[in-house]
């Protein structure tokens, strides 16, 4: 009894081992693609770290300097920028870091900064002597040479048992940084925000497309529409019109979620609220046509990949790869600085509509690179349409078991 007890599991796992190795799709999808997956990802991401701790380093940045004391002018002379000795630091050259393309920072030593060092007394309860740095840290080259000369700064402070500070704040109204607020939370937003909407949407998307041409055929209803009399292509169009409709209104409602939940997000008060929600009706307009061509074709591509499986549970097995692009799409804001200049880049589906959302919440929106993602989209989604059309059209597709 327990021999043939034990022979019947063995014959069991000799089954689902031969059914496992005998589906090639299943092999690969299961075995071979998630190692490959993660290492072109992971590597990816490496790249763009890479590029993030060295962004800003090729760019040439101006420090302006007032009263640079003789004992620190060998260390200035190792710094990756141009130094501008004898500069008058005034309160329109302070208001002027306000904009993101000025790449500079501005150093302001008080006067006879040496012999005011070397009488402190820390002991005495008088503040130190304050050296005041001004910079922008909405644009990569100027705080990257902040944080730079801060470190160069504090390592002397220290060599003098702290007898100088350091933008110290004597009151409430005392600011280095001169980035605006709009530009700052902007630039928080547009590297969370796209990510998720793209999510919502694939997961919109995800919810209704399998089941409606996969689902079909795995319950044998997709024969009764393909015997109506109708062409092809209009039914594609259908399938792809009406899952995007309905994969729209999903992520219209979670995008609506998002906007509403922004404040507590950010943490932000009335007045962080104010600056940080100012984008024009212009804004969300180009926000509502990225969403839409985004999720027409995302529906067009999970029905394509729906219509080759055989049923719902293969349908998800197939989507995995492209669920994990789309993720990664969703991921480059983070590992990069701007949008791309280049117009090619708004050729690439996902990829496009990414750049457009994060330009958008950073206040950089530009027109062509939104007219390009567009028209490109809408051009996918019709080829799509099209192989799609090729699929009902072919009994071999459709009717496989």
């Amino acid at each position: 009894m327990k021999t043939e007890s034990g022979n019947n599991t063995w014959t069991i796992i000799k089954k689902e081992f031969a059914r496992f190795f005998g589906d090639k799709q299943l092999l690969f999808t299961a075995v071979i693609m998630p190692g490959l997956l993660i290492y072109i990802i992971y590597s990816l991401m490496g790249s763009g770290l890479a590029r993030m701790e060295t962004e800003g380093a090729d760019e040439q940045v101006i420090l302006r300097v007032e009263n640079l004391p003789e004992s620190m002018a060998p260390q200035w002379e190792s710094l990756p920028a141009t130094v501008l000795l004898n500069q008058r630091i005034n309160q329109e050259g302070i208001d002027d870091l306000q904009s993101k393309d000025l790449n500079e920072v501005l150093v302001r030593f008080p006067e006879g900064f040496d012999e005011l060092v070397d009488t402190y007394d820390p002991q005495s309860g008088e503040p130190a002597p304050n050296v005041e740095i001004y910079y922008n840290s909405a644009n990569n080259a100027s705080s990257r040479a902040y944080h730079i000369l801060e470190g160069t700064l504090t390592a002397y402070e220290n060599q003098l048992s702290n007898r100088f500070d350091i933008n110290r704040a004597d009151n409430e109204e005392a600011q280095f940084d001169m980035a605006d607020r709009d530009d700052v939370l902007g630039s928080v937003l547009s590297k969370l925000i796209p990510m998720l909407i793209l999510m919502l949407l694939f997961s919109g998307v995800m919810a209704i497309a399998p089941s409606a041409i996969a689902g079909e055929k795995e319950r044998g209803t997709i024969a009764t529409l393909l015997v109506t009399p109708m062409r092809r292509s209009e039914l594609a169009l259908g399938k792809v019109v009406s899952l995007s409709g309905m994969a729209l209104l999903s992520g219209i409602s979670s995008f609506i979620g998002i906007v509403l939940s922004l404040p507590k997000m950010i943490q932000a008060d009335t007045e962080g609220i104010e600056l940080g929600l100012n984008y024009t009706s212009a804004d969300y307009a180009v926000l509502l046509i990225t969403i839409l061509a985004t999720v027409l074709i995302m529906a067009s591509v999970v029905s394509l990949l729906s219509a080759l499986a055989k049923d719902v549970k293969n349908a998800g097995t197939m989507i995995v790869p492209f669920m994990l692009v789309v993720m990664f799409c969703g991921l480059t804001p983070m590992f990069q600085s701007g949008t791309p200049e280049s117009l090619t880049a708004y050729l690439i589906p996902f990829y496009n509509a990414i750049q457009v959302m994060t330009a958008t919440f950073a206040h950089e929106m530009r027109w062509m690179p939104v007219i390009v993602m567009l028209v490109s989209n809408v051009a996918y989604t019709g080829i799509a349409v099209w192989g799609l059309t090729r699929m009902f059209n072919s009994e071999k597709v459709m009717f496989s078991k």
